[in-house]
């Protein structure tokens, strides 16, 4: 990869968060994560390099995956967001309303993430 992304992933399940943070560091990408929406909503308002990509739990404590991206969407429009959820098709439906790029179900494949976040960064939004 030539350039390094910023990457803020948000996942409530510690292990999950982990597994990406080390898949995508040793990528060198620069990341930053958060357990819960809240916390996301803090880290974007404090960091001034801004982030690339969000990649976020829908199902999650406090400000849900859902209203994170709403947020997000609305103060950083050009931002990519993956959307990840194991609950069915009703979170990844609230997703797609919320304007997330994408929403995968879990278990999802690191390899297959990093791919689809490739084409989201270096292609255009369409519509956007």
């Amino acid at each position: 990869m030539s350039q390094s992304y910023r990457l803020l992933i948000v996942e409530d399940n510690e292990d999950i968060l982990l597994s990406f943070y080390d898949f995508f560091t040793s990528l060198d990408y620069s990341v930053k994560t958060a357990t819960n929406g809240l916390d996301a909503v803090k880290i974007l308002k404090d960091d001034s390099k801004g982030f690339d990509a969000l990649i976020t739990d829908l199902v999650m404590p406090n400000i849900s995956g859902v209203g994170l991206i709403a947020m997000t969407r609305s103060q950083y429009p050009d931002m990519r967001i993956i959307a990840i959820t194991g609950w069915g098709d009703q979170p990844g439906a609230l997703a797609s309303e919320a304007d997330a790029d994408l929403v995968l179900h879990k278990p999802v494949d690191l390899f297959k993430i990093e791919k689809i976040l490739i084409t989201l960064l270096t292609n255009t939004k369409a519509g956007k």
